[in-house]
């Protein structure tokens, strides 16, 4: 899949659908050609570079008005040398000077891919699925290293990118700025794509055109955050769902990011994606190596769910990893919702045993049992159980809880201390605060030093006294506020640029323990809901919790801009209560029900409140899961209508063989005799015969009817409702199922 052109010095990576190209200059610095949809293997495309001569410009060589870095396009760009855009990488010397020119060393090709020490990365299993191409460069004055990796995949449309850097010299060096991918792209007809938002409202679908000048988004919390996502994609604009190309940048990585696009006076078009520059400074030591987190590309020529299907089959096989990729995750109960911090053992054994009555296999105990935990201003550090409340400890309660047939899981979160805590007693200076300054508090809390190793061993090994003698199923690794203050008592002034960056590192190394030491548990990361849900952390745990907000409409929103990268099987989606914790909205249990489904699925309230009539609900939605969650975790996804754009939200999971599909449609508001509607389906088998079913429609079509006439949808608010309308309300939700009928 890496073609060279040796005499050229041209590298074109490709599979059966993409092509990336690049070459080296004759300055000896890497430059871009092309990226998209699949090119000749033989050709020669160096009459791709473009160069003018451009007033005010400056050029490398004397004599040369042409060669200017400022208007080629470059691989892995550094600023001030004749290039005044944004770069790539600043390199601080000893002697003051900014000024890098890495020269083309070699190449060489490696069949599969390598991980990457200490941080989450995309892997090969199989032999042939990946090849990767390493670009090896040096700064002679420096003696830095530089290694371009890219790989590109057999079976995905996508390329993942790192870059490390070797001090080869004797003397110090400051990397200030070390991106993790860079593409200059040859013009700036493109709207930019992002997932922003808040606590609450995390992952909505954001689209503007570009103009010339900066389009940026990151964080600077410590955490990729609620606010942004560390995504970002260009479209054509005459692009969407289903049609038109479309390009996507998603960065593997849980700390501060930067995803930009600059435009230049000349309409070429720079993105860049990696570590936040901002408060970023990495001390680099003769001998020593820093690698870039991994970012990931990927091109479709099929619209924005094309571009989606091609990360979720990535993140989904070739990213999560262990004993739960490819496994069915089970049915949980989480008891937060329903009791908060008020609950005793045997109201927890009263509400498993109901959970147990409607088939589910998980129930998770949340915040509240250890220390002196009855509120949120206590405890955290202190990872031992409350026995007043747990008399038994959690040994005794995760016996009862499996002695009912069900598994036992706990939430953690093991990143904060409360000032009221043994734990902050004993060590005062375990937490991030800077020197003479007054230590910010989030929810009552501070952010535990994990840039220490010491400091991740001590909770890890609570952590594992704990998990070692309870029988724990199931962690929710919770984390309830950013940084601030960032400094670290451990390290010395000129390393505390480094001390975001090593806080992630201590967050992935605790997690790795506890992978290595427990294969069989499952994580699922939390941060106040979605204040990290990145795909760093798909890595270590293969769900996260969405969002706080578990309103079934709003859930409808965060849910579909999730997905634009995110597999549903990725997604932590349950049922709660009415009126709704968050908002007060009271929706039908039916409506939270197909809500929830299309992600990890589990309930949020206390069954025992329920009426009858709920509970025989909730039990067919919890056997109806169970025999459809291979679909729903492994199928292909296609939104069908956004909620950003109207009042009706759709969205269908389908067999990769066409043989069976589940459309979910979601009716914000009520209307009154509103107009018949079709919804054109995808992903079905144009000569195949269909049974579609509904609660109040049954009717047999072929595929290509259903994706070309479409679904017929049963809409109770078309028309004068006579016969009680019991679809004929707000947040209305109905689940179709499409289902290939045997022919004899």
């Amino acid at each position: 899949m890496i073609i060279v052109n040796e005499k050229e010095h041209v590298f074109h990576l490709r599979n059966e659908r993409i092509s990336y190209l690049l070459y080296i200059m004759e300055s000896g610095q890497p430059g871009h050609l092309y990226f998209g949809k699949a090119l000749q293997p033989g050709g020669s495309y160096l009459h791709m570079v473009e160069k003018a001569h451009r007033p005010m410009s400056t050029y490398i060589k004397e004599g040369d008005l042409y060669t200017s870095y400022e208007h080629l396009r470059q691989e892995y760009p550094c600023y001030g040398t004749s290039d005044y855009r944004y770069p790539a990488m600043e390199i601080l010397g000893r002697d003051g000077s900014r000024i890098c020119k890495p020269q083309y060393q070699g190449y060489a090709v490696i069949h599969g891919k390598k991980p990457l020490p200490g941080l989450p990365a995309t892997y090969t299993e199989e032999e042939g699925e990946a090849d990767t191409l390493e670009i090896y460069m040096n700064d002679p004055l420096r003696d830095l290293e530089f290694i371009l990796s890219y790989t590109i995949f057999r079976d995905v449309d996508a390329l993942a990118r790192s870059v490390s850097f070797i001090n080869r010299g004797n003397e110090v060096l400051f990397l200030n700025r070390a991106m993790s991918l860079s593409l200059d792209m040859p013009d700036m007809d493109y709207q930019t794509v992002q997932l922003s938002g808040s606590w609450a409202r995390e992952r909505a679908v954001r689209i503007r055109d570009l103009e010339p000048g900066i389009t940026a988004i990151c964080s600077m919390r410590g955490n990729s955050s609620h606010q942004h996502n560390p995504f970002l994609a260009l479209k054509r604009k005459n692009t969407n769902e289903q049609s038109g190309d479309v390009f996507g940048f998603s960065l593997l990585y849980s700390g501060n990011f930067l995803a930009q696009a600059e435009a230049d006076n000349y309409q070429v078009l720079r993105i860049m994606l990696g570590i936040n520059p901002f408060g970023f400074q990495w001390k680099l030591e003769p001998g020593e190596t820093f690698v870039t987190p991994e970012a990931v590309m990927v091109y479709s020529a099929e619209g924005l769910n094309g571009m989606s299907r091609q990360f979720h089959r990535l993140f989904r096989n070739r990213l999560v990893r262990g004993y739960w990729r490819d496994r069915e995750r089970p049915v949980l109960i989480n008891n937060w919702e329903a009791t908060q911090f008020d609950y005793t053992q045997q109201d927890l054994l009263q509400f498993a045993e109901k959970a147990k009555e409607c088939g589910i296999e998980l129930f998770v105990l949340d915040d509240g049992w250890f220390g002196a935990r009855n509120d949120d201003r206590r405890g955290l550090g202190d990872w031992r159980a409350n026995r007043e409340k747990l008399p038994e400890g959690i040994e005794g309660l995760a016996q009862k809880i499996e002695a009912l047939g069900m598994k036992f899981g706990l939430w953690f979160e093991p990143e904060m201390v409360n000032k009221d805590s043994d734990l902050f007693r004993a060590h005062p200076d375990y937490i991030i605060r800077t020197p003479g300054r007054t230590a910010s508090h989030g929810r009552n809390q501070f952010v535990l030093d994990f840039s220490r190793k010491e400091v991740v061993d001590a909770i890890y090994r609570q952590l594992y006294e704990l998990l070692s003698n309870a029988s724990i199923s199931y962690i929710k690794w919770d984390m309830n506020r950013s940084i601030s203050e960032c400094y670290s008592a451990a390290y010395p002034a000129d390393r505390q640029g480094e001390i975001f960056h090593r806080y992630i590192l201590g967050v992935y190394d605790l997690h790795e323990r506890l992978i290595r030491d427990f294969p069989q548990l499952l994580i699922e990361s939390c941060a106040s809901g979605g204040g990290r849900f990145d795909a760093g952390m798909l890595y270590y745990a293969p769900q996260g919790w969405v969002s706080d907000d578990t309103d079934a409409i709003e859930r409808t929103k965060i849910q579909y801009g999730t997905s634009f990268v995110y597999p549903l099987s990725s997604m932590g989606a349950h049922v709660s209560a009415c009126p709704n914790e968050q908002i007060g909205r009271t929706t039908s249990i039916a409506t939270r029900g197909n809500a929830a489904l299309t992600g990890a699925f589990g309930y949020e309230l206390d069954l025992n409140k329920l009426s009858e009539e709920e509970i025989r609900t909730v039990k067919k939605q919890v056997a109806f899961y169970k025999e459809n969650r291979s679909l729903l975790a492994q199928g292909d996804f296609y939104r069908l209508l956004s909620p950003f754009e109207g009042n009706f939200a759709a969205w269908e999971i389908c067999q990769p063989d066409g043989s069976r599909a589940l459309v979910t449609v979601t009716r914000i508001l009520s209307e009154v005799n509103g107009p018949y509607r079709r919804l054109p389906l995808r992903g079905l088998l144009p000569d195949q015969s269909y049974h579609i079913q509904s609660p109040h429609l049954s009717y047999d079509a072929y595929g290509d009817e259903l994706m070309q006439f479409g679904l017929m949808l049963e809409d109770r608010s078309a028309g004068q409702v006579t016969d009680g309308g019991d679809t004929c309300h707000d947040f209305c939700s109905l689940l179709y199922e499409i289902t290939a009928i045997q022919t004899v």
